[in-house]
């Protein structure tokens, strides 16, 4: 922070405000200052801290506030609370998505939110679907898209497709034999880096501990 914030005066020969924001969820770690001594010479740089494990006593404050911010903070806030309970995070996502449908921002706007709560509040895929059959129900009332969770499903149904008449063209029977295991794979990134190595790997072993790897 010290560094960009001399970099940014250095350039523009502006005074320059450093704002730390902490997401951790450790109460009383809140760093504030950075600084030394050498010679009679001393640094010290001293920024205002914002705290987001506060807001959790302020949930009333940011839901009646129309700062998208305030939207960023409750996505953060719910990914920590429902770390362990991914039914109660389909339901704290859906919250957040209602709400933002009922700001009445610009839709550039609610997308650009809509992409961060996504991928704050990642769900496995089953509850995925679920979510997207609700939020296409509210869309229905709303006249606005909802994109980024349904387009990584769309994606990955779409490599389970390619990737056995790729896998039986390039190794024929023993090429299937890998399909259990590769259904089971919910990220599309590591589908498509499975899919584009087919074409380079010269046995079926080769091509498992790539995407093995890939998936590590």
């Amino acid at each position: 922070m010290y560094t960009y914030n001399y970099r940014i005066y250095d350039r523009y020969k502006r005074s320059v405000a450093s704002l730390a924001v902490l997401g951790d969820e450790h109460a009383n770690w809140r760093p504030s200052q950075f600084g030394y001594e050498l010679f009679g010479c001393r640094i010290n740089f001293q920024f205002p801290v914002i705290k987001l494990l506060d807001y959790n006593q302020r949930q009333s404050e940011l839901e009646a506030s129309r700062n998208p911010f305030a939207t960023v903070v409750m996505a953060h806030l719910a990914a920590v609370q429902t770390r362990d309970d991914r039914l109660q995070r389909k339901q704290q996502k859906l919250v957040l998505v209602r709400r933002l449908y009922s700001q009445g921002f610009e839709r550039e706007d609610v997308l650009n939110l809509l992409a961060f709560i996504d991928w704050m509040l990642t769900l496995p895929l089953d509850l995925e679907t679920e979510f997207k059959r609700e939020v296409e129900q509210l869309e229905a009332e709303r006249e606005m898209q909802y994109v980024t969770s349904f387009e990584r499903i769309a994606r990955r149904e779409e490599l389970l497709k390619s990737i056995p008449v790729c896998l039986r063209l390039k190794f024929g029977s023993s090429g299937q034999e890998l399909l259990p295991e590769i259904e089971q794979i919910e990220d599309f990134r590591v589908l498509e880096a499975i899919l584009s190595a087919i074409e380079t790997a010269n046995t079926v072993e080769e091509l498992r501990s790539i995407y093995q790897t890939t998936a590590e």
